[in-house]
């Protein structure tokens, strides 16, 4: 058993190296940078002269993992664990959660929503305290979970197709398909940031949408597998310098097409996700005026920390269980 895991994961880090980047870089990139043009002006004016860091920063979470083994469990849920939509039999209470499933289970199968909202409460706590570096840092890693919740597969067990003969689709999805046409053919802008009421009802509808998604997300990708024999699904191409194996470009854009461009979809509504989330802890902590805090945001500890996360993850050891690396 433990030998067919091992090749599995093996065949996934070879064949598809970008199943290290949750939504992908490029993804996750594109969706922090975009949320800042959906605010209003009063947070404009801190949060655009910070576009880069939050750009380059949206991915910390995605680095973290290799240096922090609880940080997996935060990325992802397999809601489909407790049931069938809408999930009735899973408290959306965390402690409610506990008493009925223990901590240890929750963690095992993803703790997503809720991670959210405790990122939301830090976030607002960061605002009250007029803290630049701890809200710009807040909201790049918030940034990245909401974006987490939008992907079909980060709310199933089947994540990776490994229970459906479709290893690599997650990468397919949540990378390919954006780095090969987002900035050509996506619509990204979706209006204004817009204040949420209730922050742990809207967690959980994000969650839930994306797994009543998963299963288009599998089933069409295995009808489209059958149209095309294995020569025309991959293709081998130079990527940071090294020739790997990845799915054909012809491939890709006909399942882009037959999910009726669905990726576009969750990345436009990800995005408006991100400003809302950001407007929403800034309202809720008061609006306090941001215009003076972008002077010098970050301080040594601040900076030795994001250097420190960089070094762990380019060190490339990644614990936790199999496939998390593929959230």
């Amino acid at each position: 058993m433990c030998i067919r895991l091992f090749t599995a994961l093996l065949v996934c880090l070879l064949f598809f190296p970008s199943l290290l980047q949750g939504w992908g870089f490029f993804a996750h990139r594109r969706i922090n940078r975009l949320a800042v043009f959906s605010l209003p002006p009063e947070m404009l004016v801190f949060y655009k002269p910070q576009l880069e860091f939050l750009s380059t920063h949206a991915t910390d979470p995605d680095k973290r993992r290799y240096a922090l083994a609880a940080e997996g469990p935060r990325h992802y849920i397999d809601i489909d664990h407790y049931g069938s939509p809408p999930f009735d039999s899973l408290p959306r209470s965390w402690e409610a959660a506990v008493a009925r499933y223990t901590e240890d289970t929750l963690q095992q199968h993803g703790i997503l929503p809720w991670h959210i909202q405790r990122m939301m409460y830090r976030l607002t706590c960061a605002f009250r305290e007029k803290d630049a570096g701890r809200i710009l840092q807040l909201s790049a890693e918030l940034g990245h979970y909401l974006a987490d919740a939008h992907v079909p597969l980060h709310a199933s067990s089947n994540h990776n197709g490994q229970l459906s003969g479709q290893q690599g689709i997650h990468a397919l999805w949540e990378s390919r398909i954006p780095e090969l046409i987002a900035d050509k053919e996506f619509n990204y802008w979706n209006g204004r940031a817009m204040y949420i009421s209730d922050v742990a009802m809207y967690s959980w509808e994000l969650v839930i949408s994306s797994a009543i998604a998963a299963d288009t997300v599998l089933r069409l990708e295995k009808a489209l597998s059958q149209r095309f024999p294995p020569a025309q699904r991959y293709a081998w191409e130079k990527r940071n310098g090294k020739l790997t194996r990845n799915y054909a470009a012809a491939y890709s854009l006909a399942y882009h097409r037959l999910m009726n461009n669905m990726v576009e979809r969750r990345m436009r509504s990800a995005i408006i996700a991100v400003a809302s989330c950001w407007y929403t802890a800034w309202v809720d902590a008061g609006q306090p005026p941001l215009q003076d805090l972008a002077r010098k945001p970050f301080s040594p500890e601040q900076e030795r920390q994001f250097k420190a996360l960089n070094k762990a993850w380019r060190k490339g050891r990644l614990p936790g269980r199999e496939h998390d690396d593929e959230r």
